[in-house]
Parts: structure tokens; sequence; C-alpha cells
């Protein structure tokens, strides 16, 4: 059980008594040394499996480690409990149901049952669904579980409209999960808790059986997770050891049990799920008698990698020092490319990934390549679908599979052909106008009884029988609508200028915009990616129009997935998605202030050491080889949009990066600084994209901290911070727009 293990790893399965912390760095095995204190207690320590409860993430963690442990020591390892937060709570809650007047057959709804029941809540309360979308509502009733903040308390501590409006709706919407005795997702360890406070000898029941608690990835806990493992080990955790050993009598009080807790502070990336880092970085304010042990040693990457680690996330502050280090060598360099675009960024990866795969380095299911968000796959897609690049969108879909983007492009086809039935269905009632199930099938009827197309059934939806008047009114303004925009497609408009009147005029964009739904971004920004498509359609050869356009993403929409030739395929995913994985290969991409980090954590101290850390997990997923990338030129809406090199890039050691190709040298043009190497669609969108910028000659102002300036789109702002070393940089509060990081040389800035 102890064979093979290095010093610190082995001092942490033997360890007994007190709370102990196992800071367990990227690639130090935590996983095996978690499963060897498991197996160490049951095999050498003589704990009886029941006594042991082990609580991971995700049910295939813990499927992963109820097998390593029963390969350890045998069959015995059954009886423990392994399983998620969740899972525990369940069990619990069956078993006790009667203390909370539940039935032991309650109903656990899950995510798209909370959603339907929240949609109908929403309704209920006569809410206007676009400034408050039922997924938002949720998330935010969501947060106040995840805090053990109940609806009366919520009422109590509203201080502000909005905080009153979702204290009302989470009200209605818990009376409605009682009614229905049912518990979502949330409750689950929300309930337990209250269980255990409630009824101190339930919860002193399960102390008395559990006398060993370990917990893995500690550092994604909430603060409700956080109180069930107090109330689980006890709350004197820190006053007596515990463990074999320990009397344990049946009327005396129960000492604490061991507990046991495995994270890493620096790969806490889910504050955004209620994460909260604090539960790790004050483990020993917490439990005083607690030891903790760190482990250092990487069993995955090269030391080059892990230098490169160790330099950006020491840069957080607040953090126990920890130094990742490697026997197996300095490695390959990591290899730097400046791209003139995305699109030029993608055609190196895929280069790269061809070199590599010609010369028996790696094969495509060594390769993954991380982006910050989701609507960067799409350069990724389009080049590897082009060459002939087998690969895998994991922790999302592709992106003309994304709702949004088949939304928008429904439109378009509507537009383009009128008798299109599938794509008018699509988009009838979308965003919500009013045009329900009913009215659909009274137009579906007047289609067939006139022998016409359904969409003509809209324009003549005067005929139809049974159509309510409220129904008839809303079919009139989609019609109104859809013959408004049709005239624009008569009237010759490009198919990016059709795409941005379909988000405004539908007010599809404006909904994801308002949305207090932390999705919507991302939804948002695939649709500017998708007007960043049309506006390549249009800088083409060749382009024609909104049908050409329409038939060029089908082309692309329905390539199907290549074929695996025996060598896997590449793997594309988020930062986000990518942890807890490993890639002997890997491309950091999108390397931008603005992109990652991402532009709105460039004003706020605490998002800016997340996406550190989130930088921290993506270098640490290499094995062998790391890309570092990033593009000049990046488009937005359709225009070039230019940003800096991310700081996390000019945080790693120089000598570690060998540059395979550096920006270009800026030369004076007259719009301003410019790169010389554009991409041709890059140089073909320059009199739009240009102007869009604002970049029409001025000199780039110059600026200090404090100043008040104007933006020709965000409006009034305030200096914060002014950076590089002639001062090109400025990070600008607009208040209600947001904390923006400005190129002075481009932005269309006035001082006042």
């Amino acid at each position: 059980m102890l064979e093979g293990l290095n010093p610190s790893q082995r001092e942490a399965v033997v360890h007994s008594g007190g709370p102990l912390l196992i800071v367990a760095g990227a690639g130090s095995g935590k996983t095996r040394v978690l499963t060897h204190r498991i197996a160490y207690l049951l095999g050498e320590r003589g704990v009886h499996p029941g006594e042991v409860l082990a609580i991971t993430f995700t049910n295939k963690a813990a499927a992963e480690m109820r097998e390593r442990v029963e390969a350890l020591i045998g069959p015995r390892a059954r009886m423990m409990w392994v399983s998620t937060f969740h899972s525990a709570c369940v069990r619990i809650l069956r078993r006790e149901h009667e203390h909370l007047g539940l039935p032991s057959s309650f109903t656990i709804y899950d995510a798209d049952d909370s959603r339907r029941l929240m949609t109908q809540v929403a309704r209920d309360l006569d809410l206007d669904v676009k400034r408050n979308p039922p997924r938002g509502l949720l998330a935010a009733v969501s947060a106040l579980k995840n805090e053990l903040v109940d609806h009366e308390s919520a009422r109590d501590a509203a201080e502000s409209d909005r905080e009153a409006l979702i204290a009302e709706v989470y009200s209605v919407y818990q009376n409605r999960l009682i009614a229905s005795r049912a518990l979502d997702f949330d409750d689950l360890i929300m309930t337990t808790v209250n269980l255990f406070q409630a009824f101190p000898a339930v919860a002193e029941s399960y102390r008395r059986r559990f006398r060993h608690v370990l917990v893995d990835e500690y550092q994604d806990t909430n603060q409700a997770q956080y109180v069930l493992v107090r109330e689980l080990v006890g709350t004197s955790a820190a006053s007596s050891p515990a463990g074999s050993g320990a009397p344990v009598t049946e009327d005396g009080p129960v000492p604490p049990a061991e507990l046991c807790v495995v994270g890493d502070a620096d790969q806490s990336i889910y504050a955004f799920r209620g994460a909260t880092i604090r539960n790790i970085l004050e483990f020993e304010a917490d439990y005083p008698d607690a030891k903790t042990i760190l482990l250092e040693q990487n069993y995955r990457s090269t030391q080059t990698i892990l230098s490169a680690a160790n330099a950006v996330i020491e840069r957080n502050r607040g953090r126990k020092p920890k130094n990742l280090w490697t026997d197996s060598g300095q490695g390959e360099p990591i290899v730097g490319y400046v791209a003139d675009s995305e699109h030029d960024e993608a055609a190196f990866v895929a280069n790269e990934v061809d070199r590599l795969t010609d010369e028996g380095l790696a094969k495509p299911s060594d390769v993954a390549v991380f982006y910050r968000t989701n609507a960067q796959s799409r350069a990724f897609e389009e080049c590897f679908i082009r060459v002939g690049l087998p690969y895998r969108v994991v922790g999302g879909v592709r992106f003309y599979e994304r709702k949004e983007v088949k939304d928008v492009l429904a439109y378009l086809r509507a537009l383009a052909n009128p008798d299109d039935s599938v794509s008018l269905k699509r988009v009838i009632n979308v965003p919500k106008r009013g045009i329900g199930d009913r009215a659909e099938a009274m137009l579906d009827a007047l289609a067939a009884r006139e022998r016409i197309s359904f969409g003509a059934a809209v324009d003549r939806a005067d005929e139809a029988y049974g159509l309510a008047a409220r129904s008839l009114n809303a079919v009139r303004g989609f019609a109104a609508l859809m013959a408004d925009l049709r005239g624009k497609v008569a009237e010759g408009a490009g198919p990016s200028e059709v795409l941005e009147a379909i988000l405004e005029r539908t007010g599809y964009l404006a909904e994801l915009q308002e949305s207090t739904d932390p999705q919507d971004e991302s939804r948002a920004e695939n649709l500017q990616e998708l007007v960043a498509v049309a506006h390549e359609y249009e800088g083409a050869e060749g382009s024609e129009g909104v049908t050409g356009f329409l038939e060029r993403v089908a082309l692309v929409a329905d390539a199907d997935q290549l074929p695996d030739g025996g060598e896997g395929m590449i793997t594309l995913m988020t930062l986000h998605t990518a942890k807890g994985l490993e890639f002997p290969v890997v491309f950091l991409t999108g390397l931008e202030e603005g992109v990652f980090p991402h532009t709105r954590a460039l004003g706020n101290v605490q998002e800016l050491e997340e996406e550190r850390r989130l930088a921290y997990v993506g270098i640490t997923r290499a094995r062998q080889r790391l890309y570092f990338s990033r593009a000049v030129l990046r488009s937005a809406w359709g225009a070039p949009s230019y940003n800096p090199q991310s700081r996390f890039v000019e945080e790693v050691p120089q000598e570690l990066i060998t540059w395979e190709r550096e920006a270009p040298a800026p030369s004076s043009t007259a719009f301003g600084t410019q790169t010389p190497a554009l991409t041709a669609s890059a140089n073909k969108s320059r009199k739009t994209g240009f102007k869009s910028l604002g970049t029409s000659g001025r000199e780039p102002v110059s600026v200090v901290p404090g100043d008040r300036v104007v933006h020709d789109t965000y409006g009034l702002g305030t200096v914060v911070a002014v950076e590089g070393r002639t001062g090109e940089h400025a990070t600008v509060d607009f208040g209600s727009e947001g904390v923006r990081k400005l190129v002075l040389a481009f932005a269309p800035l006035q001082k006042l």
C-alpha cells in the first residue's frame, strides 16, 4: 500500500489524528494518494469499510476511486460510501425522510424539470421573460441555495427591487416544489444540512457511523457543501483527534471524525458555479489542529512546462507557496506563434499537427486545442474540416449545432425561402412573442385547407379558424417583421447586414444581453462570431449574397465528422472543460488581453486571479509539448479588433519560449499604428472594419490614471490604469458599459 509512493505521498497516506489538508499540485498523483490512504485505513489501521465516507465531484471519479481501492484490498471496499455530494445526500434523505415530512419516494427535479417549473412560476407571476428569463431566475435562486439562504431569509434581506423580485420568485418556486413532494439538485445538500442542524440526534448518528470523511477537489466546494462537511465531521474537529483508538461511547459525546481533504487552490476555477476558494485557503483557520502536506512532485509534465505554470500562478496574491517540479527532465521548449488572424492561428495549429503526425511525434488523439470561450472553436472547426483533420468538440456543441446559431440561421433561411416551413416553425415564437402550439396548429390547418405553404398561411392568418385575437395580432406582427426583413434581402443587402437586422429587430440579441444567465453571454459571443463569418464570406471571391452564404454554411455545418483513421481525433475544448484532463500536446490559443484574460476580468482583481488560475490549469494539462498562440487581428462583429498580447504570456520566463513567428513590426498608416501582415480576408474588410474601430487617422490620446475620457461606443469613462513601456494600453471604467482595456493607437477615445 505504500509501495511506489514518494515521501510526501507516503506521509499523506499514513497520517492519523487531526484534520489533514493535502495540497495536491497538478499531476502530483492526487487520486493515487487518496485511494492508497483509504486502502491503508482499511488494511493497516483496522477501520471498518462502513466507517468510510469518500466524497467526489463526479460519478466517474467515485467509480474510479471505488475500483482502485477494491483492487488494493478486495471486495470489502464495496461497503464504503464513495459518492458525489448529491448522491450521498439522496441516500441520507431517503433514510431520514420522515423527519422532513417527505415520502421516501420524493421526486428529484433535474435541470430541465427545474427550468420548466421556473418558466411556469415566471408566467404565473406575469413576469417579462425577456427581462427575466427563467434560466437567469433559476441561477439566482440556485446561488441563494448554495449560500444556504432560504426564501424567507432572502425576502427579509432584500435591499433592492431586483433582490425582492428574486425572493418572491424563490418563494413561489419553493412552494411549488414542496407541493409536488420534490427537491431540486441544490435542495439535496441544503435540506441535508437543515436536517442535521434541526435534528442533532440524526447528525450524531451519522457522525458515529462515518469516522473517516475524505473530500476530493475541496477547492471546488461551495458554502453549502462546506457546511455539510462540518456537520458530518463534527464542529469541534479542532479539539480532539479521532479515528482508530478514539473512544466512541454509546452515551457520551462523539469525537470528531478524521477529516482528510484534497485539493489545490491554484486550480479553483469555478467561482461562477458558486465555488468558494476561501474553503481551502482558510482550512487551517477553520481547523486549527490541521496538518498540511504539499504534493509538489509532478508525474505528468516536463520541467519547462512546470516552470511556466509556476511563473504564472505565483503572481496571484494570498496563495500558499507551491512549486511544481519533476525529475523527468527539461523537455521541449514552449513554441510561440503570433498569427495575423484567427484563421492564420487555426492554420498554424493544423500545420503543426500535420508535422507532428508526419514525423511520428504525435497522433491527432494526443492533441488538445484550448480556448477561453466557445465561440473561438469556429475558426478551428472550419480549418480542420477544410484540411481533413478529424476533430471533436468536448464539453460543448459544434459551432453550427448551437441553438442560438441554428435559430438565427433559420431566420435567414426563412427569408431566403418563404416556403421553408421547418425554418419558419423554428423561429415563429423565438424569442417568445405569444404564438403558441395551438396558434401554430391553426395555421397548419389553414395551410392544409387552402393547399398553401405554412409561410403563406402566416401571411393569411386572418383566414385561420379559431385563432384567438391575441395570437392573431402576434402572427400579424411576425409576418410584418419577416416582410420587412425580406425587403432588405430584395434590396441586395449582404448576409452580415441581414443577420445584424435579424438580431436587432427580433430582439434576440437584446434578450441575451439583458439576461442574468451567465450562459447567455457565451450565446451572444457565438452570434457575434456568426456575423463575423458573414463578413468573411462577403470579403471572399465570388460571394453570392444571402443564398450563397447559406449554401456555404450548409456545406460546413453538414460535414460529417471525418472517419477516425485509427489515430483518433484532435480535441477542441474550453479551458474550464479541460480541468482534470491531460494530453501529450496542448495548444493554448487566443492569448490576447480581452480574450484571455476575458475582457470582463480586466478591472476586477478577483476575476483576474481566477483567469490566471485558468491559465495555470491550461498549461499544466500538457505532458510533453506546449504551444502558445495569439492573433494580431481578431474579428468582432465582422470588424478587425486588435488586442495586445496576454499578460499570461509575458509572465512566463521568455527563455522557456521559442517563437516560431513573432508579431510583425508595426508601421504607421492612415489608420494609426497597424501591422502590415494582414490576411486576405482582413485586408478586404479593412474599409469597414477600421471605421467601426474609430481609427480614422486621429492621434492616439495620452492619458494617466484618473483622467476622464469619452469613447465613441462606450461613452464616458475614467482611466483606471495605464500599461506598456510607452503607455500604449489603458484600462478604462465605463460604468454600466463595464471595464475595458484599450489600445490607445486604435481606440476612438477623447480626453475631457
